[in-house]
């Protein structure tokens, strides 16, 4: 069963291994139960899979997570049940990263503002407008993952001083990617004009960047989300940008997506907002289509996968 859609190059992997897919109805728990009854596999992108609809499903044997992100799965349920569960770190690694640059360029440039000056026949806006050139600054990266190197990567070709924060990655990830190594966050907040959120969302990241947080950020800095909105109490930002604790933010994740029309996020001049597309490229959509589909064909025939999420399933995995 297919949760929510995905490229068709990899339900073309899943048809060529002798596997048919099905889409979801709806995603909501109650018809996903219903659904997957009969399932030996699901492939799941944002929406996940709750526990009460791993329950409803006696068959399955492989969850596949289109992405990085499995805080939407109900895990340890999979894990108990005998259920694998993969994810495709790293497909997306490069269109995201781009997201996150874009998101930066458009703050320093002014580029929303710059635009409906145009359109509006404002030709103030190029002596009032706020822009900043990047060579020179520093963005520091909260997480060091495929992401946040790639982000690094990207970074360094600008003349950005990029600083990230990683405490279990290697000192070669760093050395190899120009970035040197933050001793804490809360040392990188202090430093950094350019703050890039590069982590999963688990018990100890939720609401990582919050009201202490945002103070210790310059005033002129910006902060950078395309990880997870609830790494962000949402509330001290809206509060930081109202009262200019900080400069601006680009976030293309929210707590609750879609966001809702009236958030007070959409009231913020200095945000830019973008509908949790980073990833939505076709060249990863495609990357990430077809490693979520191999590796849920590895499972199904019985060969370790790739992106194994819960390793100490796989000695006592359901077979059938």
């Amino acid at each position: 069963m297919i949760v929510q859609p995905i490229h068709s190059a990899g339900l073309d992997r899943l048809r060529d291994a002798g596997i048919e897919p099905r889409s979801a109805r709806e995603t909501d728990a109650r018809t996903l139960g219903r659904e997957v009854a009969d399932c030996v596999a699901v492939i799941t992108r944002d929406t996940g899979l709750p526990a009460v609809v791993i329950a409803a499903a006696p068959r399955l044997r492989v969850i596949g997570v289109h992405g990085t992100g499995t805080d939407h799965v109900a895990i340890p349920a999979a894990t108990e049940g005998g259920v694998v569960v993969v994810n495709t770190p790293g497909t997306n690694a490069a269109s995201v990263a781009e997201h996150a640059l874009a998101l930066i360029f458009g703050l320093a440039k002014a580029l929303p503002g710059a635009d409906r000056s145009v359109r509006a026949g404002d030709d103030g806006f190029r002596y009032t407008a706020r822009l900043v050139e990047l060579a020179g600054l520093t963005l520091g990266l909260v997480g060091f993952g495929a992401i946040g190197q790639a982000t690094a990567r990207l970074g360094s070709s600008l003349g950005l001083r990029v600083l990230a924060y990683g405490p279990s990655r290697p000192d070669a990830d760093f050395a190899d990617v120009g970035a040197l190594r933050a001793t804490s966050v809360d040392a990188l907040l202090g430093e950094a004009d350019i703050v890039s959120l590069h982590l999963p969302l688990t018990p100890d990241t939720r609401g990582l960047i919050g009201r202490p947080q945002l103070a210790r950020m310059k005033r002129s800095a910006f902060l950078i989300n395309t990880s997870r909105g609830g790494l962000i109490d949402e509330a001290a930002l809206v509060q930081a940008l109202e009262d200019g604790s900080i400069a601006g933010a680009g976030l293309d994740v929210f707590a609750r997506e879609p966001l809702p029309a009236d958030h007070p996020l959409t009231r913020q001049e200095r945000v830019i907002l973008t509908p949790h597309i980073g990833g939505s490229t076709e060249a990863a959509l495609i990357r990430t289509a077809e490693t979520v589909a191999g590796r849920v064909v590895d499972v199904l025939a019985g060969r370790r996968p790739g992106g194994l999420v819960n390793p100490d399933v796989w000695l006592h995995r359901r077979a059938s």
